[in-house]
Formats: C-alpha cells, sequence, structure tokens
C-alpha cells in the first residue's frame, strides 16, 4: 500500500489534483485529474466559479479512492491569491467569489489611501499595492453597499473556502492572507487598523493558522461522497506561490527564483520582512512564507499576456508559436509587460500593437513578432526587476530558479539567462504541487524539514542549467527596455 499525499492545486486558467509518494528514489508524483479553471462574466463583473472547482476536487478525490494500492495520508489545498468568499451566519457561501480581474477595483487603493495613508499601510504590511489586494476589494464591495459583503459573517480566502467545504472547519491560512494587504508583517497576523477601517474584526476571519497545521477531517458527507475515511485536510501554504517557492531546488540560500506562469513573481526568501522606504518607492512585496520566511518579491505580468493572444488564435500550441518567434527579427519591438493597457483588455495582440504605436516602435504585424514581443519584453523586465532585488536582499544572488508551468519554456529560460547575466535553472514544471505535497509531508513526520526535502526535489526532478550567452546584444537591449519601462 503507497502512503500518498493528495495536492490540490488551483491556478486562474487551470487546476489540478496530484498523489505525491516517497520511495526510496525519491519523489514521485501521479495526475489524478486537470480541468480548466473559467472566469464568469455577467452583469458587468467577472466570478470565479467555486462550486464547479469544488465538483472538480470531489471527482479527484473520488479517483483516487477507487485506485488500487493507494491510502492517502492527506489533503492540501493553495490556490491564486487576494480572493475570497463571503459565508453568512447560517455557514452558505453568499455569492461566487469576485475575481481579482474584475474592474471594480479601478482606482480603490487611491480611495482607500484617504482613510489611511499609503505610507502607512505599506510600513504595517510590507505589501506591493495592486488595485486587486483583499484590502482594496473589501473597501469597494464596502463603499458599494455590497450586499453579500453586509451579510457576511466569516470571509474565508480561495484555499480556505474549499477546505471548509470539504470539512466544516473554518482557517485563515498565513500565506493566503499575507496576500491580501491584511496582515501585519512583524506580528504575521491581521492588523486590527485595517480591519476596523474595513468595519470588520478578527471574528469576521476563520481561525488562524500557519503551513502544517490541521484544518479538520473530510466530513461525514465528503467520506460518504468520495468513499474514503476522516482523511485530514492540512493548511498548506495556500498561496501557490508560497507552495511553489517551498519547492525551490535549492542548494543553498543564494538564489533568487522566479514563479513562471499567469503571473511571473520574482523574488528572494529573507528571514525578516524588508521594509524601508526603497521597498516602498519599487513598490516590492513580503509575502509569507514557510518555516517562518518572508518571501520578498515582485509580481510581473507573466504569461497572461501570450494566453490571451492564444486566445485570438484559435489556441494554437507552444511549440509552433515559438519556432515562429524564433524566425523574427531580435529587439524590433519592446513593451512594459506590466503597463496597465495589458491588464485586461478586450484584444491583447491589439493592446502590444497600440503600445509599440504609442511608443513610437514598428508595430508587430505577424504572430511570431507578437510572441517575440512578448519573451524578449519579459526577460529584459526580469532583469529590471532582478537587479533591484540584488540590492534589497541581505544575501548575494548566484542563480536564478525557475519554477513554474514557464520553467518548460526552454527558449524564453534561455533569453532570461541571456539578460540577467546568471544561470538559469529550470524546473520543477509541478513546483506548487510538490510543495504542497512537501508541507503535508513535513506535518506528518514523512519529511524532517526543508532543506533536506530541497535537496530531495533537487536529485528527484530532471533539472535544465541555462548559462547567458550573447551578453552584450542583450545589454543594449536592456537600455532600449528602461527607455519603455
Amino acid at each position: 500500500m503507497k502512503h500518498c499525499f493528495f495536492a490540490v492545486d488551483l491556478g486562474a486558467t487551470s487546476g489540478r489534483t496530484i498523489l505525491g509518494t516517497f520511495t526510496s528514489q525519491g519523489l514521485e508524483l501521479q495526475d489524478v485529474n486537470r480541468f480548466p479553471n473559467h472566469l464568469i462574466e455577467v452583469g458587468g463583473h467577472y466570478y470565479w466559479d467555486i462550486y464547479e472547482l469544488y465538483r472538480h476536487i470531489v471527482e479527484g478525490l473520488k479517483l483516487a479512492a477507487r485506485m488500487e494500492d493507494v491510502q492517502i495520508t492527506s489533503i492540501g489545498i493553495d490556490t491564486w491569491g487576494v480572493d475570497f468568499v463571503c459565508v453568512g451566519k447560517d455557514g452558505g457561501l453568499l455569492r461566487q467569489p469576485y475575481s481579482y480581474r474584475d474592474p471594480h477595483t479601478m482606482g480603490a487603493p487611491e480611495a482607500f489611501f484617504a482613510h489611511i495613508p499609503r505610507k502607512q499601510v505599506y510600513e504595517w504590511t510590507g505589501i506591493q499595492v495592486m488595485n486587486f489586494n483583499s484590502l482594496f476589494q473589501l473597501d469597494t464591495l464596502r463603499r458599494n453597499n455590497d450586499s453579500a459583503l453586509a451579510a457576511a459573517d466569516k470571509l474565508l480566502f480561495m484555499p480556505d473556502a474549499l477546505s471548509y467545504l470539504l470539512t466544516g472547519e473554518m482557517v485563515t491560512e498565513y500565506t493566503i492572507a499575507s496576500t491580501a494587504q491584511l496582515v501585519n508583517a512583524e506580528t504575521r497576523r491581521l492588523e486590527p487598523a485595517l480591519l476596523a477601517a474595513l468595519g470588520l474584526t478578527e471574528d469576521n476571519f476563520g481561525r488562524f493558522v500557519y503551513p502544517g497545521e490541521k484544518v479538520g477531517v473530510l466530513t461525514k458527507e465528503m467520506q460518504n461522497i468520495t468513499g474514503l475515511g476522516a482523511i485530514p485536510v492540512i493548511a498548506v501554504a495556500g498561496h501557490d506561490t508560497a507552495s511553489a517557492v517551498a519547492a525551490v531546488p535549492a542548494l543553498d540560500r543564494n538564489f533568487a527564483y522566479l514563479s513562471s506562469g499567469t503571473w511571473s513573481l520574482m523574488g528572494v526568501e529573507t528571514d525578516a520582512p524588508v521594509i524601508n522606504e526603497e521597498t516602498e518607492a519599487l513598490n516590492f512585496t513580503n509575502e509569507g512564507g514557510i518555516d517562518g520566511t518572508i518571501r520578498l518579491l515582485k509580481n510581473i505580468c507573466g504569461m497572461w499576456l501570450l494566453e490571451r493572444c492564444r486566445c485570438s488564435w484559435e489556441e494554437i500550441s507552444y511549440p509552433e508559436l515559438i519556432a515562429e518567434a524564433q524566425t523574427c527579427e531580435p529587439f524590433r519591438s519592446l513593451i512594459n509587460p506590466d503597463d496597465a493597457l495589458f491588464n485586461n483588455p478586450a484584444n491583447m495582440e491589439q493592446a502590444i500593437r497600440t503600445y509599440c504605436a504609442d511608443h513610437s516602435q514598428p508595430v508587430p504585424e505577424t504572430r511570431g513578432q507578437v510572441v517575440r514581443c512578448i519573451f524578449e519584453s519579459l526577460a529584459l523586465r526580469y532583469r529590471q526587476v532582478l537587479e533591484n532585488l540584488r540590492v534589497l536582499s541581505p544575501r548575494p544572488v548566484e542563480v536564478l530558479h525557475v519554477i513554474g508551468g514557464g520553467s518548460r519554456n526552454d527558449l524564453l529560460n534561455q533569453w532570461t539567462a541571456n539578460a540577467v547575466g546568471v544561470p538559469v535553472v529550470a524546473g520543477p514544471s509541478e513546483a506548487t504541487a510538490i510543495g504542497n505535497v512537501m508541507i503535508q509531508a513535513l506535518a506528518a513526520g514523512t519529511a524532517s524539514d526543508v532543506v533536506s526535502m530541497r535537496q530531495l526535489i533537487n536529485r528527484s526532478i530532471p533539472l535544465k542549467t541555462f548559462k547567458p550567452e550573447d551578453v552584450k546584444v542583450w545589454n543594449n537591449a536592456y537600455q532600449q527596455f528602461l527607455q519603455l519601462a
């Protein structure tokens, strides 16, 4: 009988459930089910279908229950950050949760800072100001007299809401809560002054827990539906990036990471928050990590750019797009990936063309030129952020670990190495699920510490190293990029 950990990993465009097993050879992963995660657009708003996500999780558990020689030790759930569910006094979900892509929070930070100054909010939280942070979502709902918020007894972040549906227990996990801009980075608890400004208290949230703590066990209802027993659900690092960073296969701490997916998140691990005038000016964030660490990082618009373009291209395969990009002229057109123009345009390809025209650059005419523009611009943006991290980090940055789905993109990885000037180690692509499994293993006593787990991942997962090439050419392109960004 194999003792497995059941990891639920939900991203902003897709989800998966995976079984992780530790053997004498290392870590083994087995897909159970994969599924899309679609936004619902209705009434001028964007929502997540939490019940559909729940249905897919239940289906994964039922499939795992029917597998021969498999014993599930525990279950862990991670998701994207900031979004949350309103729960009524009777325990029912009051509405499908808003998506962070919803435009209702445009201008929201400025509205909130009229009550509590931006500087004070950053000093407390150390979180990068982005209009969709939970703090601003909640303030927007409050100002709009939102009926679900008005009736809410509890607010549960997405992974906590899903664990509630499985266990009936309400918690607020630290790493996911830290993305909300509601957690004091020093105390690592919800900041009472920010809650008061929203008309909330700690009682409006579930029991505060940290990665590795037990949420509860599957309800009797869930046991009957899935055919499983009273399996414990563990609060892993509920924020998918925190779980992914846990799985960085680093052999020492002199590294930066790039979690590459819909978003690109670049950062370093620190032992304490780094909150000062420089991090505030550069809009860096201090999110909660595992084992008492802080993830000092920057959110960068990632594969969202290409995924939205692919929607207009009948979702042509990545290998075809990469082949087309390689044949195009280098550095013909560049964009700042984090320009507000690219937040959620109706037509991403047209938005890129508009940006290039507005900045007196050749307008991409072919699909390959658009893809090359995206990849080169991302690589150069990574360099800009990494240069800032080198100044802010308490340790040197000797290698960049690219993890997540983007680690499979050899062309972008090579261009990233060329741009940043340090080796890029790519993999694992399933870092988030691996980190999820890893935290469950630590909770179960199967693993002893993070350092040994990272070494095991390094031995178990095929990794690929890219060394910088054409450095002078990329240095020149970087100067061109800086004029835009």
